[in-house]
């Protein structure tokens, strides 16, 4: 590797799944589509694949990866999975939603998995390509989101490419991801409390009533880092960025939104799940642009504009 566009952008099909799969069973590095963001996989019971995750990210080694595999049945080998925990994996999954477990003594994962934490994070994902991919393999796989640490997270195969090239192995494209911001991760506690440690696609307070007919009881997350996304300063592109702004000054990019219009819009509908989903492309075609600083129209504060929300306060950080 090294060099420029040495990485090898490939379709996700069957071919290039097995491809991937090979690679991934060898410690290499492959950008793999998600429904919520394009991740970084690499194979997470090897401490040499899983420092190459950090590396090519450039990724401090205090953040937790979320390991992502089939199902429950599988989660269940590496963490303790049981009560609440138990019926949302099998309820919920696939889907854009982590679950923060306690680890099983002999889960048998990469020390820098955990960064060190007696708990593991874990997701059954939906897209595809990725179950494809995890069923070609049948190994668990340690995937962030495949971008440079810090960095705009990536929902097209182009958005890797611009951020990883040349530092891993492969890209497999299966076009834009459906949710476009990360999923939503909960710790359930030992005394059943559930923490959302990052908002996300999936609404947890309208989970649980569907599920247990009552309200969540919830504590802080607190400050520890016990997942990926609580870092203050994330998905920045490498601009200042103003929040909540009703017109661009002469110097700033416009992100619009509803009836704001913008250089680019996160959706002229006011449409929050379309929104979601446009999210990164914007703030990627942001930080190509050559005007100096960046301006965003106000997104309601409601169902997954807390999540948009969030991540672009941690962008203005």
């Amino acid at each position: 590797m090294g060099g420029k566009n040495t990485t090898e952008t490939v379709f996700a099909d069957a071919k290039g799944i097995a491809r991937a799969a090979r690679i991934l069973a060898g410690g290499g590095l492959v950008a793999v589509p998600t429904e919520t963001v394009y991740g970084l996989a690499a194979r997470a019971d090897s401490d040499e694949a899983v420092a190459r995750i950090y590396q090519a990210k450039g990724r401090p080694s205090f953040n937790p990866l979320i390991v992502h595999v089939r199902d429950a049945a599988q989660a269940a080998q590496y963490a303790r999975l049981e009560g609440d925990a138990d019926r949302l994996a099998r309820s919920v999954w696939p889907g854009p939603l982590t679950l923060v477990l306690p680890r099983r003594e002999d889960a048998g994962l990469a020390a820098a998995v955990t960064a060190g934490l007696p708990t593991v994070a874990l997701r059954a994902p939906a897209h595809p390509a990725m179950r494809a991919l995890l069923a070609a393999c049948d190994l668990p796989l340690a995937a962030p989101s495949a971008n440079r640490s810090g960095f705009i997270s990536p929902t097209r195969a182009e958005h890797v490419s611009a951020s990883l090239d040349g530092r891993i192995d492969l890209i497999l494209d299966a076009g834009p991801c459906e949710e476009g911001v990360e999923s939503t991760i909960l710790a359930i506690r030992e005394d059943g409390r559930w923490d959302e440690l990052r908002p996300g696609p999936v609404d947890l307070d309208a989970l649980h009533w569907r599920l247990f007919d009552g309200p969540r009881e919830s504590g802080g997350a607190g400050d520890a880092i016990e997942a990926p996304g609580q870092l203050a300063s994330h998905y920045a592109p490498g601009k200042p960025v103003r929040l909540h702004a009703a017109a661009a000054e002469a110097d700033e990019f416009m992100i619009g939104f509803g009836d704001i219009p913008g250089h680019c819009t996160l959706s002229s509908s006011g449409d929050l799940a379309q929104a979601a989903a446009r999210l990164y492309a914007c703030l990627h075609e942001a930080a190509r642009s050559d005007l100096p600083r960046v301006a965003v129209a106000a997104v309601p504060e409601a169902g997954i504009g807390v999540a948009i929300n969030d991540r672009l306060r941690r962008a203005a950080a």
